[in-house]
């Protein structure tokens, strides 16, 4: 469904790394930088973090209103992540595309390919990379929000997590954040100008061809 008084259908940005990559930072700048992007608020079971409120970081549920939702095909995805479950609820996101506003999401590998499952023509894929396994270790023994169990879990699913990359359609090593960020930000420009996003082209052709 297209809204009439737009010049195009927004994008479904999945935007995914092993956990100390960089994509929850990147996120929030592209956020932060972009009037035309918005951030889906994904669902979740695990507890809260330290000042993380209610609908801005996750919208948080008791597992059995989750998995309710989730029965009730709410979710245009969903999965289990270190034991809590993780879900993208699915009308405000078509409310958004039918607006034309590009929807960022903060998802796994998992996450990603249910979304291109559920929505194919929407959805552009990008994976960020650490520069070294050396290095991802160390941004998260820094951003100290984890125990070392954790953390050592973290590492060892990161390993399956790096397996999915060439299921996206964009790969970026995130070795400066800066310039990774620019990088997301020329491919979302070129995703936003492709032929089949550009809805009003076809009838500004027609009226090409009637000299108008």
């Amino acid at each position: 469904m297209l809204n009439e008084h737009v010049a195009r259908r927004g994008l479904m940005f999945a935007l995914s790394s092993p956990s100390g990559a960089g994509k929850s930072t990147l996120a929030r700048k592209l956020i932060e930088d972009d009037a035309n992007m918005a951030l889906s608020v994904s669902a979740t079971t695990r507890a809260r973090r330290g000042n993380e409120i209610d609908g801005r970081e996750y919208k948080f549920f008791e597992r059995e209103a989750f998995e309710q939702m989730a029965d009730r095909g709410e979710f245009l995805e969903h999965a289990m992540v270190f034991g809590n479950h993780y879900g993208t609820p699915r009308a405000p996101v078509e409310a958004l595309l039918i607006q034309g506003r590009d929807v960022l999401f903060d998802v796994d590998w998992q996450g990603a390919r249910a979304l291109r499952a559920a929505a194919p023509e929407d959805v552009v894929g990008i994976f960020i990379l650490p520069p070294s396994m050396a290095e991802l270790e160390r941004r998260l023994h820094t951003r100290a929000e984890d125990s070392e169990d954790v953390i050592s879990r973290r590492m060892a699913r990161s390993l399956d997590e790096i397996s999915h990359w060439e299921e996206y359609d964009y790969v970026l090593v995130n070795a400066l954040l800066e310039q990774t960020l620019a990088q997301i930000k020329q491919i979302l420009a070129a995703e936003r100008l492709k032929r089949h996003r550009q809805m009003w082209l076809t009838l500004h052709v027609e009226r090409l061809k009637q000299g108008i």
